[in-house]
This record gives structure tokens, sequence and C-alpha cells, in this order.
């Protein structure tokens, strides 16, 4: 394996958190290669001097390194076995995947490509679009912990990566933190309703507990997202509801009762049911006024 700015990189999946990874890597001096499905959002790479492909095959063919930032599972498998990206990769490379999968998922893809001579790296990130494009990435890697320490040049520029087991134990870890991530939107959102539905103020509120035991990331961007009402569609609560569904699959399979997470899991199925799977997941809010028959305040 190649080392150093010396790598050839493919990224395949440059949407909302691949575009800015990409760019990343681009701007510390690699060469990289990028697919997306839409090509427009490939295209955009241009101007950071990135070469677009075609197909995921033309797209890994000589990269040393290879990058997944995917859907789920089933994206995953089909642009790495049925478009041909591990068939035209040579053995010796790499692929690290850091799209959000199964742990299950990530093991049979890892032994898949082991038995072409090709290295795997379970990376799913956390951090969202804003800690893509400043390079402040929570990294949490699943493989061989000594690929990973030679591959710290290509992720220094993503953010800080931690090894925190066997194949598949990335996945495990993103699960983990998408467990945390949901409920704790909930909280904050149950909390604003009873603190409105009492008299008080969401925004008033908000700033009293800060600094406080309930202070966190999720009280601070997706608090003031809930607090001004402008949700967006940053993390899409579709692909919350993946994760959950992830996790509870999982749980299953490790005998293990979930009763925190399976409650949140189904306000966000309900949520997404209802035409809110675009909407950020901070929009939850929306789901429990709903539930609780009252009326969306500016």
């Amino acid at each position: 394996m190649t080392t150093g700015k010396s790598r050839s990189i493919a990224f395949l999946g440059t949407g909302l958190m691949g575009a800015p990874m990409a760019r990343r890597l681009l701007r510390s001096g690699f060469a990289v290669t990028v697919w997306n499905r839409n090509r427009a959002k490939a295209q955009d790479l241009v101007r950071d001097g990135a070469v677009v492909a075609d197909t995921p095959a033309e797209a890994v063919r000589r990269a040393s390194v290879v990058l997944t930032m995917l859907t789920d599972g089933k994206a995953v498998e089909d642009v790495l076995f049925k478009q041909g990206a591990a068939e035209a990769l040579d053995a010796g490379a790499v692929v690290i995947d850091s799209s959000s999968i199964s742990p299950d998922a990530a093991r049979e893809h890892a032994l898949k490509l082991a038995e072409r001579g090709i290295s795997h790296l379970d990376a799913p990130v956390s951090g969202g679009v804003v800690g893509a494009t400043a390079g402040t990435l929570a990294i949490m890697a699943g493989g061989d912990a000594a690929l990973i320490d030679e591959l710290a040049d290509v992720f220094a520029p993503l953010g800080r990566v931690t090894h925190v087991g066997p194949s598949g134990c990335g996945q495990l870890a993103k699960l983990g933190n998408q467990q945390i991530v949901a409920i704790t939107i909930g909280a904050v959102a149950e909390a604003m309703l009873l603190v409105e539905a009492g008299g008080g103020s969401r925004e008033a509120f908000r700033r009293a507990i800060r600094g406080g035991f309930a202070e966190s990331r999720i009280l601070d961007v997706h608090g003031q997202r809930m607090v001004d009402r402008d949700f967006g569609t940053a993390g899409p609560s579709k692909l919350q509801l993946k994760d959950l569904n992830n996790i509870m699959a999982t749980a299953g399979s490790l005998a293990l009762t979930l009763p925190l997470t399976e409650a949140v899991r189904a306000e966000f199925a309900e949520f997404v049911e209802h035409s809110g799977g675009e909407t950020d997941h901070s929009g939850l809010l929306l789901q429990l006024e709903e539930k609780n028959g009252r009326s969306s305040k500016g």
C-alpha cells in the first residue's frame, strides 16, 4: 500500500457528508477521484481538484484507498459488489466505509473483500456537516488497529479517529452514538413542551439550563433549532429512523431489551410516516406537539 500524499484515493458518495469530507482530502494534497449516483453532486468538487468518474469501478481503479459515504448497507453492497468496485480494486487496497450500516453487514463486507486481498475498515462518523466541513469528525473505527495507524494521514484531515475493536465495532459505536442522539433529542423536545405548556419560554429555558448537568451538544444545536423552529434537512429523520431500526435489530440479536430506544424509535417512525422523513431529526418536536394537540408557535 502506498503511503503519504502519494496515495491515490477514491471517494464514493459525495452527498451532504461525503462532499465536505472529499474536499478536506483534496485540500490536504491528496489526489482524489470521486463518484456519486447524482453526478452533479460530484461535479461540484472539480473546482477543488477532484476527478469525476462515471462509475464506481472507474473511480476505484488504481486507487490504494477507497472511502465510501453511502445511504445504507444495501447501497454499500450494491456499489462494492454489484457495480464492480471491489472487482476493479487491486489486491492490497483498503476500503474505509464511513457509511452508517449494520455491524453484521460491515463484517460481511470485510470477509468478502478479504477474499480478494482487500482490507476493510468500518469507520462511521459523527459530527454532521459542520464537523465534516471543519475536519473535526469523531471517527469510530472497527478492524485492524495497525492498519488504522498506517492510515493516520488519511484520517487526519477528517477528524479524530478511535479504534474501538474488531470488524463491525465501528458500526456498533455509531449505533450507540445514535441512541444517545435520538434519546437526547426526544428528551430536549419533551422538556420544551413541558415548560411551554406551563407558561414558560422555551428560549429562556434553554438558556437557563446551559452550563448545568443537562448541557449537551444536542441542547446547544438541536435545542436552538427547536427554539427557532428552523429545522432544515441537515440530519434527515428518515436516516435517524434507519439507525434506530439497526439498533433494535442488533439489540435483538444480542438478546437485549432497550425500552428508551424503542420508545423514541416509535416516535421517529410515526414522524417519518407523517411526512417528516426529510426534516432534520430535531423536528421530532413537531411530532410530539402533534401528539399533544398543541399548535405550532413561532
